[in-house]
């Protein structure tokens, strides 16, 4: 970073959207005081009525319209200050100008994105420029995907203590409840549309180490759905209601269901796995967890009948909606019922949040190790926010705590360990130990 003066330490762009609102509220209930914080959207106005909300001593923030399509006005903002966080979506439509001229500027950056497609771009426009001005940019800071990123680098240096490195290395979501967003629906509308006209970004979408540095190593399990093979239900469709079954068993024949002989838990697909996977892999290739690591995400839906009917109709619902999205007559349905943009979760709904995550990793050395990561958050909106507002302080504070890298990264490579003990000081479970052999 330039070691020129800056005006700001740190300024949320988006502050006036439903995730910036929330992050507005979680910097000025922890930032220390004296951290010069600037609150940036569109509209003046909209960003005085977000002032008038917060705690007193954060109601003399600068306030700072901005267009975040517009260079010029993204470097004029990129040069006032050290670190910028942004929930200004969706990225592939309205964040490239805006990561530019922090690339440029040399000024530390952090977002919220899960729009592969946008960060493969951001690495191919801006990874040298950002390493050379000393900036750190710092893709998918909330639940895209630090849960995944910091679970699985927690398992890497476990082995790595242990003169280890990764192989098999999986996600499952054990439990998981929050509220779903317009802005969400509008990235993912926004990806798919893109996709749609272009097959170089379609190839690129697909490949699972889209995003690693430098070479690729062997492929990954990307996801769930590689790993599950043929759909099964156990035989537990046959113990259901005629109607239930006929219902069930479709899901299981048209959705990555599996029934896991291990365990008998059914497990299915996690609807954030292949942006997720993608990430880890940009993780693992910059910082070496072997070349034999291999990662994939699944939903875990329990043992029993209650397990293969919510994974089965879990899935169906998810394949249901992406495919609707994806087929030109169902879009304008599926538009009129999904959330719209600036659109959120009742107040009720992200009180009631939480989720938690394991990650499970088998070491070269026949070590085994589990990570698990959760939260008493609504994971897309409380505990994002928080995730978010504590990356941006890393960037802020610890400049002699983060790792030595500067370009286009990710949370694990970008702010590390540290961002995961900001996260346990918040309520964040982030624990990390060794398996225990039979």
């Amino acid at each position: 970073m330039s070691d020129s003066p800056r005006e700001l330490d740190l300024v949320l762009v988006g502050a006036t959207g439903f995730v910036g609102r929330l992050t507005a509220h979680h910097l000025a209930e922890s930032a220390p005081e004296g951290l010069r914080i600037g609150l940036a959207g569109r509209s003046l106005t909209r960003l005085q009525r977000l002032s008038r909300e917060l705690p007193e001593g954060a109601r003399g923030w600068p306030l700072i319209p901005v267009d975040t399509t517009d260079p010029d006005e993204c470097a004029a903002l990129a040069a006032r200050t050290r670190v910028i966080a942004t929930t200004v979506g969706p990225y592939l439509r309205l964040g490239a100008a805006l990561v530019a001229a922090c690339a440029e500027a040399g000024t530390h950056y952090a977002d919220l994105t899960g729009e592969t497609l946008f960060v493969h771009r951001s690495i191919a426009a801006n990874h040298e420029t950002a390493r050379a001005s000393g900036a750190r940019i710092v893709h998918a800071c909330g639940f895209d995907s630090v849960p995944s990123d910091l679970g699985v680098l927690l398992c890497a240096e476990a082995a790595r203590a242990d003169g280890a490195e990764l192989g098999r290395t999986r996600l499952a979501v054990k439990a998981m409840k929050g509220g779903f967003s317009g802005g969400t629906v509008d990235s993912g509308r926004t990806q798919a549309a893109e996709l749609r006209a272009d097959p170089a970004a379609r190839r690129a979408v697909a490949d699972p180490w889209a995003l690693a540095d430098g070479g690729r190593p062997p492929r990954p399990v990307p996801t769930v759905t590689s790993e599950a093979g043929a759909a099964s239900s156990g035989g537990l469709v046959d113990r259901l209601p005629a109607p239930v079954a006929g219902l069930v068993g479709r899901a299981v024949k048209a959705s990555p269901v599996r029934r896991q002989p291990d365990t008998g838990r059914f497990t299915g697909p996690f609807v954030m796995a292949e942006f997720n996977s993608r990430v880890v892999a940009r993780s693992a290739s910059m910082l070496g967890y072997g070349a034999g690591f291999r990662y994939g995400e699944f939903s875990d839906f329990g043992p029993g009948v209650k397990g293969a009917v919510n994974a089965s109709v879990t899935s169906a619902a998810l394949l249901g909606v992406v495919a609707g999205m994806s087929f030109a007559p169902t879009r304008p349905v599926l538009d009129r019922l999904l959330p719209k943009p600036g659109e959120g979760p009742s107040a009720e709904t992200m009180r009631s949040g939480r989720f938690r995550m394991e990650v499970t990793a088998e070491a070269t050395n026949g070590s085994r190790y589990r990570a698990v990561v959760g939260a008493p958050y609504d994971p897309g909106y409380g505990g994002t926010a928080v995730m978010l507002g504590q990356a941006a302080l890393a960037l802020c504070e610890d400049g002699d705590r983060l790792p030595d890298a500067a370009g286009v990264l990710t949370p694990a490579t970008g702010i590390g360990l540290t961002l995961a003990e900001r996260l346990r000081e918040h309520g964040f479970t982030l624990d990390v130990g060794p398996i225990p052999t039979r």
